[in-house]
């Protein structure tokens, strides 16, 4: 990112804010090609760039996360030519690392162009009745903008005096998108985000491979859950010139692409797709369970497209002593498999590495102060984790990493990742579950003192996700990648498990006290089924993830 100012206020001294994030690593020079990392991106008439050049404006030292107050910034270092859309805003709790972009109109329209000056400025809130800490007083404005033109973003400033017209834009309203508050930046309560004023970042509402919708950076000021009229840009320029080609996707892998590390106990480690296949994998039809049939390499032979019908599934081999082999995997020779596609407007490019791993161990669950086993719950045939890497296409940053967990799953910034090797991302893997997090240590799935145990640790079996990888799909580059069929078979992975879930309850709760049996109880039945394993997964195309944002 650029230099930003440093923070000299006595009163923020030794928050997170203070310091700026920066790779640990400089960014390399990618490959050439055609618009990816030049800078700035054409929406379509309105060309913009990324500004993470800032000037600190007002500062609060209570309210928002932690308690710990926020920052608000003017863009700074502005190239010719462009103008402000909107202001910058942080919470303290975090080390500053952000962006907001710059707009330039390229239409040469001089009447109805892309950008127009706000008319006047409407005074939205000020601080100036608060008791809190804080650096002088705040004014938040949000610009009128002339008829068939959106405000995209408010200004703040230190004093009630009406911002200046002439360097702020708004922008024509056929650029712009419908957006929703994203995480929560500042409000004057200590502890809730829904009382009174707030801020919040911003986020297109539609996000997908076809979304259009363009993040600002910007906020929005809400008061008393009433959203201001602010709008995200729309990518109209339909050539997704900005994506990166094959070379660049190549070099982006080889710069960021994660460690996973695997819990020291872990038995059931990931294999490549064609080894579990090789390996005596093998596919069932339903009504013809006497027939399984072994899977060609590649998958050639699997049923393509259709849906989950349940009339197809797939099973670790026959024999008992290579069902026990291939349950734990090949890490040795483990190849991921990575989605290439464009998000928020193709403004950004999303890596989803996929995991494969042939069978997902037990689980473990923590009732208050007892560690149980159990058993065969949490099992089941064929696992697909990933981690996604999103890119800034103006440059080729990392931004944040999304960590896929059972159903679920979380984005982290990347100013809160672990490094090695330079800028490759360290990730791990929970034990038996496979479940992906930023940090090592024990994670609760459930509520309260009652929860499955996702454990994880650094340990000597690792995967280097940019050793072996291959490019299974990028929609937007055509018949430059061939997906491989297995890809585009839409059943599971395993068989639906034969066991009876009761009975395995049972013998877990003769091991509780009382008290807890009817806790334990209520915590199983709120589990989704993928986590109970009472069937195999289907594969990463069949997920609502494949083709749309992942949160």
């Amino acid at each position: 990112m650029g230099n930003c100012l440093t923070l000299t206020s006595k009163k923020s001294k030794d928050l997170p804010i203070e310091k700026t994030f920066k790779l640990p690593s400089p960014i390399p020079t990618w490959p050439s090609g055609e618009g990816f990392a030049t800078g700035t991106i054409d929406l379509g008439g309105l060309q913009v760039c990324q500004i993470s050049s800032f000037t600190k404006v007002w500062v609060t030292h209570e309210g928002g996360p932690d308690n710990l107050g926020a920052t608000f910034f003017e863009p700074s270092s502005i190239p010719e030519g462009f103008f402000m859309l909107g202001y910058y805003a942080q919470p303290n709790n975090r080390v500053l690392f952000g962006w907001v972009l710059a707009g330039k109109d390229d239409t040469g329209d001089t009447t109805a162009g892309s950008l127009k000056k706000p008319i006047d400025y409407t005074l939205v809130w000020s601080s100036e009745s608060l008791k809190i800490k804080q650096d002088g007083i705040g004014y938040v404005w949000l610009p009128t903008p002339p008829d068939g033109y959106k405000a995209i973003g408010h200004v703040i400033t230190n004093s009630p005096q009406k911002p200046s017209l002439d360097n702020f834009r708004c922008v024509r309203s056929d650029l712009t998108d419908q957006c929703e508050t994203d995480t929560w930046i500042w409000g004057p309560g200590k502890d809730s985000s829904t009382d009174g004023f707030n801020i919040f970042s911003l986020r297109p509402s539609n996000r997908g491979i076809q979304a259009k919708g363009v993040s600002v950076g910007t906020f929005v000021a809400q008061n008393e859950n009433n959203m201001r009229p602010v709008a995200c840009l729309k990518n109209i320029n339909s050539s997704l010139s900005c994506m990166p080609n094959t070379r660049q996707i190549e070099a982006l892998l080889q710069t960021y692409s994660p460690f996973v590390y695997f819990h020291p106990d872990e038995k059931y480690l990931p294999s490549s797709v064609s080894w579990f296949f090789n390996n005596g994998a093998l596919l069932y039809k339903k009504g013809e369970e006497s027939k399984a049939v072994a899977i060609d390499s590649m998958g050639r032979n699997l049923p393509q497209g259709g849906s989950n019908d349940g009339d197809y599934w797939l099973d670790l081999p026959a024999d008992n002593k290579d069902k026990e082999r291939v349950k734990k995997g090949d890490l040795q020779n483990s190849q991921v498999n990575v989605h290439i596609k464009p998000m928020l407007g193709a403004t950004f490019t999303d890596m989803a590495i996929w995991i494969f791993y042939p069978f997902n161990g037990p689980a473990k669950v923590k009732v208050e102060f007892i560690d149980i086993e159990l058993g065969k719950i949490g099992q089941h045939v064929g696992d697909w984790e990933h981690v996604t890497l999103r890119v800034s296409n103006f440059n080729g940053e990392l931004w944040s990493v999304y960590f896929s967990q059972h159903s679920g799953g979380e984005w982290v910034h990347a100013s809160d990742l672990e490094f090695q090797g330079g800028n490759k991302v360290v990730s791990y893997a929970s034990l038996h579950g496979h479940a992906m997090y930023a940090k090592p240590g024990l994670v609760l799935q459930g509520s309260g003192a009652i929860g499955i145990r996702n454990d994880t640790a650094k340990s000597k079996m690792f995967l280097d996700t940019g050793l072996l990888f291959s490019l299974v799909a990028a929609e937007y580059l055509g018949s430059a990648i061939t997906e491989p069929p297995w890809l585009n078979y839409f059943r599971e992975w395993g068989p639906k498990l034969s066991y009876d879930i009761a009975d395995e309850l049972k013998k877990v709760e003769k091991l509780l006290p009382g008290k807890l049996k009817s806790a334990f109880d209520k915590f199983v039945k709120s589990l989704p089924d993928e986590v109970l394993g009472e069937e195999g997964p289907t594969g990463p195309k069949a997920k609502r993830n494949w083709s749309g944002d992942e949160i």
